[in-house]
């Protein structure tokens, strides 16, 4: 934390952050129509957490720029004093990719189990080429993770601990999709149980990570965003589907909870302040 700030900066930093993000992502949905941009391909509310991280670029850059030092890297590392927790941290993200397809098979097998069959969409079926579809979601995800996992939960760990912060990143993320709390209320539990899962893996994946913590992040979300395309019809409104991916994201993170929690503890908040997340 910067001097001069107060024991006030990390919230002000957060408040910021969420304000622009909420309504960034509310303005590029309504251009959105008027860019041609087909919403298939990639949805530019996305690009809400992005604007949030660019805003506190550009009132505070050089704790902004301490704060995403590395995410960029292509090769994870781990930010922390001892080198047996680095292994550890490292061995960690590479389970998180994995993961993904895993929570996919579990949502789709159940959604097939009382759906009287599987449900699956021809990638060659879609209205546009899959490559550029892959290529936008990647883009679009990372939009989003730079601030959700990049910023915003690291931010937070300086405060909370390994659980409570993903799990506040969570309920914000969940909220920030507004748009499904028009859907059934078992519909809107269901997402929002999957967003504070979701989040709770990427936390306790990423522990300690700090270089390719984007492209991890954003190739987990990425990776979620396709399975559910191509294998669930939960943008129809259907409510079956979306409890069944919740449940799975649930299992997802209580597994990841436990695995975390046997092999070593979380890094203190003291280390994490001292790391400069």
């Amino acid at each position: 934390m910067s001097r001069g700030m107060g024991s006030w900066g990390w919230k002000a930093e957060a408040g910021v952050f969420l304000v622009v993000a909420f309504v960034a992502a509310g303005l590029f949905g309504a251009v959105q129509p008027a860019t041609g941009i087909p919403p298939e391909v990639v949805q530019l509310t996305q690009f809400g957490p992005a604007a949030g991280v660019l805003a506190l670029a550009a009132l505070w850059p050089a704790r902004i720029r301490r704060r995403l030092a590395g995410v960029l890297r292509a090769a994870p590392d781990a930010a922390g004093p001892s080198s047996g927790g680095a292994s550890g941290a490292r061995s960690r993200a590479r389970w998180l990719l994995p993961t993904a397809p895993l929570i996919i098979a579990v949502s789709a097998g159940g959604y097939a189990l009382v759906h009287d069959g599987p449900v699956s969409t021809d990638p060659r079926t879609l209205s546009h080429p899959f490559l550029l579809v892959v290529v936008a979601q990647l883009l679009g995800a990372c939009g989003e993770e730079i601030g959700w996992r990049c910023l915003l939960q690291p931010l937070l760990r300086t405060r909370f601990g390994p659980l409570t912060a993903p799990v506040l990143v969570g309920l914000v993320w969940g909220v920030w999709h507004v748009g499904v709390f028009a859907q059934a209320p078992a519909y809107a539990a269901g997402f929002l149980t999957a967003t504070v899962a979701l989040s709770v893996v990427l936390g306790l994946a990423l522990e300690r990570i700090r270089a390719g913590r984007l492209l991890l992040a954003g190739g987990f979300h990425a990776l979620v965003n396709l399975g559910m395309l191509l294998f669930m019809d939960e943008e129809s409104g259907a409510v079956a589907p979306m409890l069944l991916f919740g449940v799975a994201c649930l299992a997802a993170a209580a597994l990841w909870t436990v695995r975390a929690g046997a092999r070593a503890p979380g890094v203190t908040i003291a280390a994490a302040r001292h790391g400069a997340l």
